[in-house]
């Protein structure tokens, strides 16, 4: 019985500390498994181009851009809303040029961003507003693709499209659900600070949690076997009676 009441005073002051982060671990890990992940991640927000570059187009021949920069890196061709561009990095800055006429076209401009927006989003939303960002990103946007382009569209979810000013790819898009996805992953791996790896309040709770579902199984264990063995009782007090029954008919 000693064990009984020790499990039952540990299990109720643990329950007491940790209940409330198990309903929201409950809470957290339902939202993240009933959303399909794909669409978390958005995938529907844009459309998957596969724009193939017409050699056709060019007119800026690879040997006139290395003439101009030397010192290039990391150099590709590709395209910016179906023009034809170089990327690569020059002095250890992005730089994009077309591959029409040579033209220096990174950073790009405001208007840009929004051709390019427009050009992946998938929705029919109107545009609702650009922000540029160059430093202190949101929490849902990475500091290695700064500076970019935020573009919000009118639409459901509330979407964001984000456009890098050097390249104009699109570097990552968030809708409210996906947000929504970020608060809950916080919360369920109890990161409420600065999104260390080194969770050290997740590693105590976990353990806490263990010692009060283990000190739960056992109450239960006693409650089972007590009801058990009040059925027992009463089985043989029931037997007992009957038997005195037979015993006063036959007389």
């Amino acid at each position: 019985m000693k064990m009984l009441k020790v499990s039952r005073k540990t299990h109720k002051w643990l329950m007491l500390f940790i209940g409330i982060q198990f309903v929201i671990w409950s809470v957290s890990g339902a939202y993240m498994v009933i959303f399909d992940i794909h669409y978390i991640h958005g995938d529907s927000l844009v459309q998957q181009h596969r724009d193939i570059v017409d050699g056709r187009q060019i007119k800026f021949p690879l040997k006139q851009l290395l003439a101009r920069y030397p010192s290039a890196e990391k150099l590709s061709l590709g395209s910016l809303v179906k023009e034809p561009v170089y990327r690569f990095i020059h002095d250890g800055e992005q730089h994009m040029v077309s591959a029409v006429n040579g033209e220096l076209l990174s950073p790009i401009t405001r208007a840009e961003a929004e051709a390019a927006a427009r050009y992946y989003y998938s929705g029919s939303g109107a545009i609702a507003g650009v922000e540029l960002i160059r430093d202190n990103p949101p929490s849902e946007l990475s500091k290695r693709h700064l500076p970019v382009y935020r573009v919000n569209f009118d639409d459901f979810a509330s979407p964001s499209l984000y456009i890098s000013v050097s390249s104009g790819e699109l570097v990552t898009k968030r809708h409210e659900f996906w947000r929504g996805f970020d608060l809950m992953f916080n919360l369920h791996v109890m990161d409420y600070q600065d999104g260390s790896s080194a969770n050290k309040l997740l590693l105590v709770s976990s353990l806490l949690g263990l010692l009060a579902a283990l000190t739960g199984l056992v109450l239960v264990c006693f409650k089972v076997l007590r009801r058990k063995a009040a059925g027992l009782d009463g089985n043989n007090q029931q037997l007992t009676a009957a038997r005195v029954h037979l015993e006063k008919e036959s007389l």
